[in-house]
């Protein structure tokens, strides 16, 4: 069997990948009786006869699913688990869609050949690190200083009032908040994968009575945003720390409208400078690339943005830089966003890769030199960002 998918009418799709072996449910599943979903089961049994080994079932994206499509389903593969010892089923699931890992659960119990596993409880190696409220500061800080220089180029990439946009990876969601209050879009849904910063989020918009922000839990490799539905979505610093950014730039292609615009933000670490005690501040940016690369984050992407949109398809790419420096507004500013790196950087991010103490403390000074750069009456700090955008073909 080749690549197949059903095309049926209800709000659901059943796919089957022969290459990967896997057997896709999506979207929602309520029938009222079984002969609703009737070529859905046919099409299952098709794929257990053909493959061999393991079967994936993958029900990431499967929304709602009613008891009478469950048991439907459960049937099929208890059944070829009863008569054919040769295969094993794996059910893919998200911890976006808790409750598909406490129904699948149940057949692992029924039939030790079904396993039950989920994917994004650990699906890319810095999840650890940018998930952890620790981050949160950081978050805070960067946007604070970004802003500045943000509202002056966003209208160039796309923004205007009146659209519908998506903020993916959303962290704190406070770019969402500033982007409400500049440009008035009809629509934001703020999206990320870290509870801690989406429950902060909603705290500081309750706190501001801000209701029309849809902040929602998702993973931005497998969202559950319909097709074609956002005429802007922005996704700032979050490709740098996905090890597929091609994956995450495929999903944020899927939900714009077309003719709707992507806008990412990206950097280059080892670009950041200071001015006096440059080299030691070089030597430790230099080193904050490779960390992150240790952990499969390349915090260099910035101007390898526009090859990322054109192989994912956008065209009309706008691509531009901007410093932000510790002469944009208070200094001290700039000097947290420095400290909070030093503490998640050279903290726990170097522990767990294993670095010695002299090279932790030779680390820890490039920061302290960097805040110092910020600081000094006649001293220079910067730091670069690329920002670029990309249109979804007509």
């Amino acid at each position: 069997m080749s690549t197949a998918a059903l095309a049926l009418s209800a709000p659901f799709k059943v796919e089957f990948d022969p290459n990967s072996q896997e057997f896709s449910l999506s979207g929602v599943i309520r029938p009222r009786s079984v002969d609703e979903i009737a070529a859905s089961i046919s099409m299952l049994r098709e794929v257990i006869d053909e493959v061999r080994g393991v079967l994936y079932v993958n029900v990431k994206r499967l929304v709602q699913m009613n008891n009478t499509a469950f048991h439907a389903f459960a049937r099929v593969v208890l059944d070829a688990c009863r008569s054919r010892s040769d295969i094993r089923f794996v059910v893919v699931t998200s911890s976006v869609v808790g409750w598909t890992e406490r129904m699948f659960g149940h057949l692992n119990k029924i039939e030790p050949q079904v396993t039950v596993e989920v994917y994004d409880s650990k699906f890319y190696p810095g999840q650890s690190f940018v998930e952890d409220t620790s981050f949160i500061p950081i978050l805070r800080t960067q946007t604070k200083m970004t802003w500045r220089h943000e509202r002056a180029i966003l209208p160039r990439h796309g923004m205007r009032s009146g659209i519908a946009m998506a903020d993916i990876c959303c962290g704190i969601g406070d770019f969402a908040m500033l982007v409400r209050k500049e440009f008035q879009p009809a629509r934001i849904v703020a999206l990320d994968h870290s509870r801690a910063s989406l429950a902060y989020a909603r705290d500081v918009a309750a706190g501001f009575g801000i209701t029309d922000i849809e902040y929602t839990y998702g993973d931005a490799s497998e969202m559950l945003l319909e097709d074609n539905q956002f005429d802007f979505v922005t996704c700032r610093h979050s490709l740098q720390i996905f090890n597929q950014p091609d994956v995450l730039l495929k999903e944020l292609h899927r939900i714009l409208k077309p003719g709707g615009r992507v806008y990412v933000t990206n950097e280059k670490n080892s670009h950041c400078l200071g001015e006096p005690r440059s080299q030691s501040i070089q030597w430790t940016y230099e080193e904050v690339a490779r960390l992150f690369s240790h952990f499969e984050m390349d915090v260099e992407l910035g101007p390898k943005s526009r090859r990322y949109l054109a192989d994912a398809g956008f065209d009309d790419i706008i691509v531009e830089s901007f410093m932000v420096t510790n002469l944009d507004g208070d200094a001290q500013d700039f000097a947290d966003i420095i400290a909070a790196w030093e503490n998640v950087y050279a903290g726990e991010m170097a522990v767990k890769r294993g670095d010695p103490p002299e090279f932790i403390e030779r680390f820890r000074q490039g920061f302290r030199d960097h805040i110092f750069a910020a600081l000094h009456p006649k001293g220079y700090a910067g730091w670069p960002i690329w920002a670029a955008s990309g249109r979804k073909p007509l």
